[in-house]
Formats: structure tokens, sequence, C-alpha cells
């Protein structure tokens, strides 16, 4: 009878960790004050090998490794939300017009280019299709999601997948308190802080406010243009918080400016130079255009490796 127990005992443990889904590895990591693990950032999911924000470049990124797709959306004439950085469909697809002028039916009509040049076979998704797609594989983090926040929560909790998506503004903590007051269950957040001379007074006030206050946040997206000298402090000041510290490496404007040549491109065959310094600051969370060289190159240094 004993042996029995154990053997089932040994089934039901099996089974459970066979339910363990990735985002359950990533959340436990994600949520973790004392981890060290890095999170890619694919922006765009792909966007080198297939259209931007398509269907086929979130699954590209997935089978790379990546930990969270960045995706854009807007709301179409008739209420749907499709996936799409910019407000009109001019420069990614072989039509024209604002989104919120047209029908889902007359964009899915129009097909996808790669590049912004070529057209390709592939259509513009729904954000439902990527939900879809992307539930229990692969972290979310929707841009502008704010601005359709009620829709797309409700989407979530059909698909149990709330938990896995991060959205993000630079809104006060008094607003976004305000906001989730108002349902019973909200998504990941993250603050963004604009580091540079023109909007930095402002956005310190913002980010002390966020350190002090109990709104529940699980990193600092922090920019940065270089044109002031102080950001290791701010860097520090998030990092000891207990957050994530999250740097985009897109291009040089969000990163240090032109000097400090931070950006993606910079890191072809400079992979220490760029990300290493990146990591120095205590970044655990980077949105990137060249994923599967972050991800070798943060496997190499033991940052990218799931318990």
């Amino acid at each position: 009878m004993k042996r029995l127990f154990c053997s089932l005992l040994f089934v039901v443990v099996a089974l459970s960790a066979m339910a363990e889904r990735h985002t359950d590895k990533l959340l436990r990591e994600l949520h973790n004050p004392k981890s060290k693990y890095v999170f890619v950032v694919a922006h765009r999911a792909d966007w080198r090998n297939f259209p931007e924000n398509s269907l086929e470049a979130i699954e590209s990124a997935i089978q790379m490794g990546v930990d969270i797709v960045e995706l854009d959306v807007h709301r179409t004439a008739d209420g749907e939300l499709v996936v799409c950085h910019d407000r009109t469909i001019d420069r990614t697809t072989n039509g024209r017009g604002k989104i919120s002028e047209l029908t889902l039916d007359y964009i899915r009509s129009r097909n996808l280019r790669a590049g912004h040049k070529a057209v390709t076979r592939y259509k513009m998704p729904t954000l439902a299709e990527a939900l879809d797609l992307c539930n229990g594989r692969v972290l979310i983090n929707i841009d502008k999601g704010i601005n359709y926040y009620d829709q797309i929560l409700e989407m979530l909790v059909e698909r149990k997948m709330v938990e896995q998506v991060i959205i993000k503004s630079s809104k006060s903590v008094a607003a976004m308190e305000e906001f989730f007051s108002k349902h019973e269950k909200n998504m990941l957040y993250m603050p963004v802080l604009n580091y540079n001379d023109k909007s930095w007074g402002r956005h310190e006030i913002l980010l002390n406010d966020y350190l002090a206050s109990s709104l529940p946040y699980i990193a600092v997206e922090m920019c940065w243009n270089g044109t002031l000298e102080s950001e290791k402090r701010v860097f520090n000041k998030i990092v000891k918080s207990g957050k994530r510290l999250w740097i985009n490496t897109l291009w040089n404007k969000l990163c240090g400016g032109n000097q400090a040549d931070l950006e993606d491109d910079a890191a072809v065959g400079n992979e220490d130079r760029v990300y290493g310094k990146i990591l120095a600051y205590g970044t655990t969370m980077i949105q990137t255009d060249r994923p599967a060289m972050l991800i070798k190159y943060l496997e190499g240094k033991g940052r990218h490796t799931l318990k």
C-alpha cells in the first residue's frame, strides 16, 4: 500500500510539473526580487525576419526564446483591436488610411509589408489572435495598451491571461491608483521615465512618487538621451528599490544618446561593450531589435537560464 501511495504521489507531482506553463516560470522569475535573470523583450516581435507585429514574427520570437514580445495596438472603426504600431496602415501594408477610420475587413484585405517595402502574403493580426498565440508561451508588453485598457482586460480575463501582460504609462501614481481601483484584477504595470533636459524635472518627481507609493508595479522603463550626467544615480535608486530596471537598446536617443552608442546595431561584434555596460547598470529587462544576438550573449553570461 505504501509503495502504491508513493507511486501515485510521483505521478501527481510529475503531472503537476508537466502542467506548469512556460509563462509560469517567467512570472516566478519576474516577481522574485533576488532573481538575476535578464528578460529579453523583442521589439515588435521578430521584425527582421517577418513583418513587424505579425503572427509569424511573434511565433519566430517565441521559438527564438524571448521572454516578452512587445506589441502595439489600435482600434478599428468597427471596434476591433489590431496589432499595428502606426495609427495608419500606410507604412506597414499595401493599403492606406487611419486604422480608426477603417473596418477590420478592409484592413484584412490588405497585405503586410516586410521591412516596410516588399509586400508579403501575411495579414495584420487582431489582438485576439496574438493573445491566443502567446497564451502560456510568452509574456506580452502591449504598447499603447492603456488607451484600450477595459477592452483588453476583458479579453485577458476570458483567456485567463491577465497576469501575462504588461502595460506602461507616464501617468502619476494618483492617476494609476484611481485607474486600477475600477477593476477587480489588473494587468502588470510599469511606469516610464524620460530622463532628458526637457522633461526630467517632471519625471524625477514621478519616480520619487512611485518609489514612495504602495502601487504594485514590476519595473521602471528608463529612457535617457545623454543630456544629463546623473543617470547612474537614477538607475541605482530603481534597482535598490527592488524593482526591475527596463532599458531599451533600440536606438541611441533612448539609451544615452549618440556618444554612448549603446544601441543594438552598435553591439554587433561588440556585445560585451554594449550589453555589458547595460547590465552593469543593474538592468534585468532589455528591449531589443536583435533578440537572437542578445539571448546568445546572456546565455554565455549565465543570465538567461530559467529554473
